[in-house]
């Protein structure tokens, strides 16, 4: 009884994990039956499974349907929002051309009135040595008033 035996020791009942030598645990060699698993005693319990499967299942469904609907929803409301920014962006780059061409239009405008006071300031200067002392006064005198120019003239 005390002397050591050749066999080699048996696995652990239930089919347990093995311990080898130099591996670590290994995986049993063979699983039981899955009979063996789930007996016969249990099997009221288990033939309810497949309602609560398709109840489960149903419920999935409806429950990703009701998501869809809101992702539907929620896009729907998204693609209304972004139909509404981009056609207030048109209309922004419209009112943005239209005050763009005002702008360069008043530039222009500006420009050529700057150009029409520089000639006249000339056609003045060359003129006005030509006029007698008394009239160069009055006409430098008209100049200067002339240059003075408050807002509620221009109206």
């Amino acid at each position: 009884p005390g002397a050591p035996s050749s066999r080699p020791p048996s696995p652990p009942l239930g089919g347990g994990l093995q311990r080898g030598a130099a591996a670590g645990w290994l995986p049993p060699a063979r699983l039981p039956p899955i009979g063996m698993m789930f007996p016969q005693s249990r099997h009221s319990a288990s033939s309810h499974l497949p309602q609560q499967l398709k109840f489960t299942t149903s419920d999935s469904c409806d429950r990703i349907k009701d998501e869809f609907q809101l992702l539907q929803a929620q896009y729907h409301s998204l693609k209304l929002e972004c139909d509404k920014l981009a056609s207030e962006k048109s209309e922004m780059q419209r009112h943005y051309v239209m005050y763009y061409e005002m702008s360069y239009g008043l530039n222009i405008e500006m420009h050529k009135q700057a150009e029409i006071v520089k000639r006249l300031n000339g056609i003045c200067a060359q003129v006005l040595p030509y006029l007698s002392q008394e009239h160069q006064q009055q006409v430098l005198g008209a100049i200067e008033r002339a240059k003075q120019v408050t807002a509620p003239e221009l109206n």
